[in-house]
């Protein structure tokens, strides 16, 4: 049976793989030249670390049982993995819009 703690624990671990998603998607952004560097770089290695870091934090116990693979991979992965974007792309400022200082020497 699921508890309330259980509930609060996997809702930890969903806001914690959107903050891997949009720091991840943040740090392609600035390091990387290309548009589609970025697209192609958050398109395959962000997934491979939400499924990581998901299944090391069910291993642990944590979380509820959700029936079927297909719905931890939804919950987990894609869900926070497109707020994760979105929140990045939408709602922070692009790095070309940053002010740098000019460099003394």
């Amino acid at each position: 049976m699921a508890t309330i703690l259980d509930f609060a624990l996997m809702a930890v671990v969903f806001a914690g793989n959107t903050l891997i998603t949009a720091v991840l998607t943040r740090f392609f952004r600035l390091q990387l030249k290309t548009r589609w560097g970025t697209v192609v770089y958050t398109a395959l290695l962000v997934p491979v670390v939400l499924v990581v870091t998901t299944i090391v934090v069910f291993s642990l116990g944590v979380g509820v049982d959700l029936g079927s693979a297909g719905a931890v991979l939804g919950l987990m992965v894609a869900l926070p993995m497109a707020l994760g974007v979105a929140i990045d792309v939408l709602y922070v400022p692009a790095p070309d819009e940053y002010e740098l200082p000019e460099t003394t020497r």
